[in-house]
């Protein structure tokens, strides 16, 4: 490597490192002409597959020179830091270079816009080409979209990524108009609109017919910067939401703001980004794809922000005490999933085992159960008292003086999960 490139790497790794969006569950191309790697195989960005495992990917900026002037954005036009730019030709042989010497198993390639959005995406799109045709390399690769380029540009690069992510920046219109006054959501609801059409389309040709190409095989995702603009959290999930519903996301990113100039428009904050915020919001997104909540149920009016004590699904059971205690021996799987202390997994076994007799406390604490904070909201074969005896606050009162974290020293866990 020379030490141009050497330099370029460094610069253009750095700036890349805000964009968080870089998981790479999902993707499934296989290695059937003889080329180099396996998207599904097991990959200097650390990131999880859908199944948990770990893998590494080259994550770099195509550029960060970019004719925009975000003000959370440290590649902004104003901002006076060193610049640098890939050739199409150094991204291919780099990313081949660091494959054959096992550093990495996939690549992550965002870019800033120079001259215009359809320059950029034709030189994206050069990239992933070269590799995937010229280098035959089958391992994973993450293209973020360009906010604004061509449905045909975005069409044929889908033929060649195995996702494709464009960032919504901010989560209401009215924060992004503040912070990025040249951009707007319609930008990346075109984009995301047209990419999950065509994901359809594909998928129902190919039932017709098994000919038919992989079309963003790994889906698509965006990411919003929480803390730079006033919304609430109730705010951040309604979009959240939406684009889920709307556009079939496979995840939306929380990227806690990270202060990186002296904008007057930018918020105030310390040397580190609203961490913990970040956590609660990447739980309640957990909660709405995977336990059954509704947005409404966890944050309204009334809730407007997530509590940041205790995670947001012992927060919903302690308004809802109504609904406990859950007798484990004969509710309903969704009924038990709202039970604080029970996952996923633990609710289905608790579930299967139940049908050879009556669940106790031991056997509930072997299938993986947080008894300590479970035992408040449910009854089982031996449960030792009513939770009725107690109020809500008592029980908040109870878990957090229980609670033990090895993140922070203090008694509150911050970062449990269910």
């Amino acid at each position: 490597m020379s030490e141009r490139i050497r330099e370029k790497l460094n610069i253009l790794a750095d700036a890349a490192k805000y964009d968080v969006s870089c998981s790479s569950s999902g993707g499934n191309r296989k290695n059937d002409n003889k080329g180099l790697g396996d998207s599904h195989s097991s990959g200097i960005c650390h990131t999880y597959t859908e199944d948990g495992r770990c893998v590494s990917l080259l994550k770099i900026l195509l550029t960060n020179h970019c004719i925009f002037d975000c003000a959370y954005c440290v590649s902004r036009k104003s901002n006076d830091i060193e610049r640098a730019a890939f050739t199409v030709e150094e991204v291919v042989s780099l990313t081949m270079n660091f494959y054959r010497r096992n550093y990495i198993e996939g690549l992550f390639l965002s870019s800033g816009i120079f001259k215009n959005a359809d320059f950029t995406m034709e030189r994206l799109l050069k990239v992933v080409k070269k590799l995937r045709l010229e280098e035959r390399f089958n391992g994973y690769i993450h293209l973020k979209t360009i906010p604004g380029a061509s449905e045909e540009l975005i069409r044929e690069a889908g033929m060649y990524a195995d996702r494709m992510s464009i960032n919504l920046e901010m989560p209401t219109e009215s924060g992004l108009k503040l912070l990025a006054p040249d951009k707007s959501h319609q930008d990346v609801i075109k984009p995301l609109g047209d990419v999950n059409r065509q994901i359809i389309q594909f998928k129902e040709e190919r039932k017709l017919i098994k000919s038919v190409p992989k079309f963003v095989p790994a889906g698509q995702s965006t990411q919003m910067v929480i803390g730079a603009t006033p919304e609430t959290d109730k705010d951040i999930m309604h979009t959240a939401d939406t684009f889920y519903r709307n556009f079939s996301l496979k995840r939306v990113y929380y990227s806690g703001y990270v202060p990186i100039s002296n904008d007057n428009r930018l918020p105030v904050l310390g040397s580190q980004p609203p961490l913990i915020r970040e956590n609660r919001l990447y739980q309640t997104d957990w909660l709405m794809r995977f336990y059954g909540f509704h947005v409404n149920e966890l944050l309204n009016d009334a809730n407007p922000h997530l509590d940041i004590d205790i995670d947001p699904k012992l927060s919903w059971a302690l308004r809802n005490m109504q609904c406990f205690p859950v007798d484990i021996n004969v509710a309903a799987y969704k009924v038990i999933l709202r039970v604080p202390g029970i996952g996923v997994g633990s609710a289905k076994k608790i579930v299967q085992a139940r049908k050879f007799g009556k669940l106790r406390i031991d056997q509930l604490q072997k299938i993986g159960v947080a008894y300590n904070r479970a035992k408040h909201f449910i009854k089982c074969a031996d449960s030792p008292y009513q939770m009725k005896d107690f109020q809500g606050t008592q029980i908040k009162s109870f878990i957090l003086s229980e609670s033990k974290s090895k993140y922070i020293k203090t008694p509150v866990n911050q970062l449990i999960l269910f």
